[in-house]
């Protein structure tokens, strides 16, 4: 057989495939030709040639080696057509994808442009999607399909747009050989044949003439001796309908030519299997046309196959269009930029105002920056489960360039009810870094708007309660609802630990930042961060015990950092200068990592915390008292007897009340 020497590409696949569809079959029981369906086949593809292995380290373990026989990847489009001019969009992702891929070739199966039109605009699509198509680093060949030369309109023409057809794309019926297959292209879309009619909705308008019908026989007598057989054309005639009967007489002579392999069609914009007497029948949905997307992931998507042919086995892969990964365009610096992107923390200000009904009616602003030397488009949605919640606009979208950025104002207006059912409202920001080929999708990040309470009826509470953590829960007081000016403070608490296992926060806002309490793994630590870094008063390891209540204070007077365990000095350092800020929350019952998220969680009791703008102890000793008043240098105080909805009232003339997460409960003492 003589074969036609083509462009021999490596076919790197850069992603996951979507559908793998290469047929497992017992062999015993697989019908005379449909060896073309295994999946493996050991003795053809592995080599017993241990002289194309070298090591010298001694191993028991035998690697295989691959077999050499000649392999090669082909790509095949779906239609085009019937969706909206910006489908030509995604025949360029698909042209993209594809020269990832580097097959040796792309077949279409037709519906390649609109048409359904007369010369004029016929030419213009036609360009248009040869243009694109012509971006494809390796030879591509056409199907010609109902759209592709059905005319409308007056001055119809003898065979409609045939002519231009075979004039612009090629002919309508072809063959080629490549890598000793044979490849067969129909038509099916003759018309009737008496009439000249082009309906592919009346069955006398689907036979094939007997001019096709015997060069398609002399094609399979041609390809006799090639080891597959592949057949391309638009309309699945094998699904039945509208088709008419000569599929029948078509597959009775595939059969009989027994290495015909697959046979591959469009139309029907969904994909579809179906295998007969050992051929793959194979139908395609969409590059670019219309698609309604029933269940994307069971065929109705855009998508393109890829072929792996080798002598006796064919491997079918489906990917989305999109789907491939250009290793190249990974770079250590794009990869950082998309991690940065990913990492950012809006910026949300002012609080909005909550009252004790739960009424709101504010507005707040979000900033969004773009650190990245790349162009970012946006998508911002304020959201909340709480559907008493409402937000004017309802979202907003657009572009930033590089280290560009962009400040939105909303108005959030919340109907009455403050019971356990409330949920915070927050933004849901979606970001596509985009490169020269390619949108990279960002993880969503999600920003809470902050609410703030303004609260005139609240009773007071008639009992001792305490702050219950699992391990998984906490509280968090933001940063713009209180200010601690730099200079002496104290920040203390009572607590009792289940366990004090890894790393624990206890009342913390670092974050290379601030100041925090930390009991991890039994070793108690206060931290500030002063002029850069940070001073740490720490205590003897066994100081603190589970199961045991504690009094916990840090003070910095200006010059010098203590931890007091219990009324007692557990641990004094040197420290001095202003102390480094951040916008974080405060979290009660652990740390905050950079992008405001609780972590290093503690699990047990907390009974009071409070931060004050004055060092209030000294000396070596004190009597700790179990509750406090508020006084003038009191900055935040919580007894956690009182709550609100999911907040801790909190008890001086700051107001900042902290917002519950998890299982983060106020019970009884004692319980």
């Amino acid at each position: 057989m003589k074969i036609i020497s083509s462009i021999v590409c490596a076919a790197v696949v850069c992603s996951a495939a979507f559908v793998g569809s290469a047929q497992v079959q017992d062999e015993s029981k697989a019908e005379p030709h449909s060896r073309h369906l295994y999946r493996h086949n050991p003795d053809h593809e592995l080599s017993d040639d241990r002289s194309r292995f070298h090591t010298n380290r001694d191993s028991a373990v035998t690697l295989p080696i691959p077999g050499e026989e000649d392999a090669f990847t082909f790509v095949v489009y779906g239609d085009r057509t019937g969706g909206p001019n910006a489908g030509i969009n995604v025949l360029k992702d698909a042209v993209r994808d594809t020269n990832l891929l580097e097959p040796d070739f792309v077949m279409t199966v037709g519906d390649m442009i609109q048409g359904y039109n007369q010369t004029g605009a016929w030419m213009r699509q036609m360009a248009e999607f040869k243009g694109v198509m012509d971006e494809l680093i390796c030879p591509w060949f056409p199907v010609a399909g109902n759209h592709d030369v059905y005319w409308r309109g007056d001055n119809r023409p003898e065979g409609e747009h045939d002519e231009h057809y075979e004039m612009h794309f090629g002919p309508l019926w072809y063959a080629f050989e490549h890598k000793n297959c044979m490849f067969i292209i129909l038509y099916t879309d003759e018309g009737n044949e008496e009439t000249g009619e082009k309906n592919f909705r009346k069955p006398e308008c689907q036979e094939m003439s007997e001019e096709q019908l015997s060069w398609l026989a002399d094609m399979l007598e041609m390809g006799k001796d090639a080891e597959h057989v592949f057949l391309f054309l638009h309309h699945p005639r094998w699904t039945g309908g509208n088709y008419g009967d000569s599929w029948e007489q078509v597959h009775s002579m595939l059969v009989d030519a027994g290495n015909v392999s697959g046979v591959f069609a469009g139309h029907i914009h969904r994909m579809r299997y179906d295998p007969r007497d050992g051929i793959e029948y194979i139908t395609l949905a969409t590059v670019g046309g219309h698609q309604n997307k029933t269940v994307p992931e069971a065929g109705w998507l855009h998508h393109y196959n890829v072929v792996t042919v080798r002598p006796n086995q064919i491997a079918h892969s489906a990917y989305p269009v999109g789907a491939a990964m250009d290793v190249r365009e990974i770079t250590a610096e794009f990869a950082d930029e998309a991690a940065d992107l990913a990492g950012l923390v809006p910026v949300v200000s002012p609080s909005i105002e909550l009252n004790s009904y739960g009424e709101s009616d504010a507005h707040t602003k979000i900033t969004i920056a773009n650190p990245t030397s790349r162009p970012v488009d946006y998508a911002l949605t304020p959201e909340s489960m709480d559907s008493r919640w409402a937000a004017w606009p309802d979202h907003a979208h657009g572009s930033l360039d590089p280290g560009q950025s962009v400040t939105l104002g909303f108005d959030f207006r919340r109907t009455g009810g403050l019971d356990n059912t409330f949920r915070d409202v927050r933004f849901a920001l979606d970001m596509d870094m985009l490169m020269p080929g390619h949108r990279y999708a960002i993880p969503t990040v999600y920003r809470d708007v902050p609410v703030r309470l303004d609260i005139e009826r609240l009773q007071l509470a008639d009992e001792d309660r305490l702050l219950e953590l699992d391990g998984d829960s906490y509280a968090a007081v933001m940063s713009d609802q209180f200010e601690l000016p730099d200079g002496p403070m104290t920040l203390e608490c009572w607590f009792n630990a289940d366990n004090y296992d890894g790393r624990t926060g206890l009342v913390a806002k670092t974050e290379n930042s601030e100041f925090g309490f930390f009991v991890s793994d039994g070793n108690a630590e206060f931290v500030i961060h002063l002029d850069g870094r940070y001073a740490t008063a720490a205590a003897q390891t066994g100081t603190i015990r589970t199961g045991v209540w504690h009094h916990m204070a840090g003070v910095y007077d200006g010059s010098t950092v203590r931890l007091y365990i219990d009324g007692e000095l557990a641990g004094t350092v040197n420290g001095a200068g202003n102390r480094t800020r951040n916008t974080l929350p405060m979290i009660i019952g652990g740390d905050v990592n950079g992008g405001g998220n609780a972590v290093s969680l503690f699990e047990g009791q907390i009974d009071s915390v409070r931060l004050s703008s004055s060092a209030r102890y000294t000396g070596n000793s004190f009597a700790p008292e179990r509750s406090w008043a508020s006084d003038e240098s009191t900055v935040l105080l919580y007894d956690m007897d009182q709550d609100f909805g999911p907040w801790i009232i909190e008890e001086s003339a700051t107001g900042a009340h902290a917002k519950r997460y998890g299982k983060a409960d106020l019970v009884e003492a004692g319980e």
